[in-house]
């Protein structure tokens, strides 16, 4: 997996914007909230992305994986080397981190992003 392979699945996603973070870090968001985050200057590419409580217990007991740092506290994980995942597994990861951090969003608001119907 690289940078691009990772965009195109992020992109594929409902009202993502992407920005640059802290100089090298490419976020990408939904209505101004990130939901994955990667480096644009590590190699290999490193990323943190939001997961579920069970999530976050299984995944951070795998090698490569620890508690994402600043982050950990909000339940984001954080790994060592993008292909320590399939291009499966990250599509799935990353549209549950979507759906997890658009879930926080009124309903009008996820109706204007286009997420849900009114």
């Amino acid at each position: 997996m690289n940078i691009e392979e990772i965009s195109n699945i992020c992109n594929k996603l409902v009202s993502v914007t992407t920005d640059i973070k802290w100089e090298d870090h490419l976020c990408f968001n939904i209505g101004g909230k990130m939901f994955f985050i990667t480096s644009l200057e590590n190699i290999p590419t490193t990323a943190s992305f939001k997961v579920t409580d069970e999530d976050f217990e299984e995944l951070t007991l795998k090698e490569g994986f620890k508690p994402a740092p600043y982050l950990a506290r909000y339940k984001w994980v954080y790994v060592d080397d993008l292909n320590r995942l399939s291009k499966e597994e990250w599509e799935y990861y990353i549209e549950k981190s979507y759906r997890i951090i658009s879930a926080k969003f009124s309903k009008k608001k996820r109706v204007t992003l286009g997420i849900e119907k009114k």
